[in-house]
């Protein structure tokens, strides 16, 4: 299998280079390093990127930033940051990952545990979460050639813990590599348009 993952010097993306490198083709992308860049919101940049890399066989990505700040505060350019990273990044991924890959292939996005807990300051993070989780149940229904997507909803890893902790008071966390195994099961597995949470 030759799979792309996005976001790969993330903590997260580290963990699943790691996990599906011991038996497939990795190709690495970052905003700023890895094999090649792209940065995920622009569309042009998306379309570049896989021309450059050719039909692959698995996409993943672990990408995208959010806002998090109090509701009374928040301005409508705050509240995109998070639609256009980690929603239409993601978006942007999928519909153009479609047609590079091979037939049975597989797309993997990421949403978060506070689309369904929210959390305080959380919701532009809760609304992109949630949305991107709503995409791909219905894109999963349109997919043809038996392409395959699905989502990992992770809660607060806990190598990120001393980083936002304090953002998620109470809640448990899991570790990079064991969130790393939902990656491989989309990637790998037979089923579409599921979210494996995370949680505990």
């Amino acid at each position: 299998m030759k799979a792309v993952v996005i976001g790969a010097s993330g903590t997260i993306g580290q963990a699943i280079v790691e996990a599906l490198g011991q038996r497939h083709e990795i190709v690495t992308v970052g905003s700023h390093s890895g094999q090649y860049q792209a940065d995920v919101k622009d569309i042009a940049q998306v379309r570049a990127l896989f021309e450059q890399i050719g039909k692959v066989d698995a996409v993943l990505v672990a990408a995208g930033i959010l806002h998090i700040g109090p509701l009374e505060e928040m301005t409508p350019e705050q509240f995109y940051i998070g639609l256009n990273s980690k929603l239409m990044g993601q978006v942007n991924v999928a519909l153009v990952a479609q047609h590079y890959l091979n037939d049975g292939g597989s797309i993997t996005l990421t949403s978060g545990v506070d689309a369904h807990q929210p959390i305080r300051h959380g919701a532009n993070a809760s609304t992109s979460n949630a949305a991107v989780e709503g995409f791909v149940r219905a894109a999963a229904a349109e997919l043809k050639r038996g392409l395959r997507i699905n989502v990992v909803n992770p809660t607060l890893v806990t190598e990120s813990a001393p980083k936002y902790g304090h953002l998620f008071p109470g809640f448990e966390t899991v570790t990079a590599k064991r969130v790393a195994l939902a990656y491989v099961r989309s990637a790998e597995g037979v089923e579409t348009g599921q979210t494996y949470k995370i949680w505990n």
